[in-house]
C-alpha cells in the first residue's frame, strides 16, 4: 500500500528525536515522513505524538512559505494518508499534501487548521 520512511523498530524516544529534527528522506515529502512517524507514535499511545506532529508540520509549511526553499514537492505515497482510521484526518492529509504538491499553501495552511482540530477532538 506505501512506502515506509519510518524504521518502526526505532524506540519511541528515537522517533520522537527524529520528528522534531524533521527526518529527510531524498526525493519524498519530508511531510510524509512527518505523517508516518506520527501514525506509529499515536499507535504505540505517545502522549505527545499529536503536539510534535502539529508543531513540525507547523514548521515544514513556514519554511515552505519562504520562497526559495529547497524542500521536495513530489508525493510519491499517494495512499500513505490509509495508515489511520479516520476517514474525515485520511481526506484532510491528502488533500493537504496535494496543495503542497501544488505549491498551494494559502489552502494548505487551512488544512493544517483543520487537521490540527481534527486531531484535537480524538483526544
Amino acid at each position: 500500500m506505501y512506502n515506509e520512511l519510518v524504521d518502526t523498530n526505532l524506540s519511541s524516544r528515537e522517533l520522537i528525536r527524529n520528528l522534531r529534527s524533521t527526518m529527510k528522506v531524498d526525493g519524498c515529502l519530508p511531510e510524509s515522513v512527518a505523517w508516518q512517524t506520527f501514525v506509529e507514535l499515536r499507535r504505540r499511545g505517545e502522549p505527545d505524538a499529536n503536539e510534535l506532529f502539529i508543531g513540525t508540520l507547523r514548521n515544514l509549511h513556514s519554511r515552505r512559505c519562504i520562497a526559495g526553499m529547497d524542500l521536495p514537492c513530489a508525493d510519491h505515497l499517494t495512499d500513505e494518508h490509509r495508515l489511520v482510521e479516520d476517514v474525515f484526518l485520511a481526506d484532510l492529509w491528502k488533500a493537504y499534501k496535494k496543495c503542497i504538491k501544488n505549491n498551494r499553501t494559502g489552502p494548505a495552511q487551512q488544512l493544517l487548521r483543520d487537521i490540527e482540530e481534527r486531531i484535537n477532538e480524538a483526544n
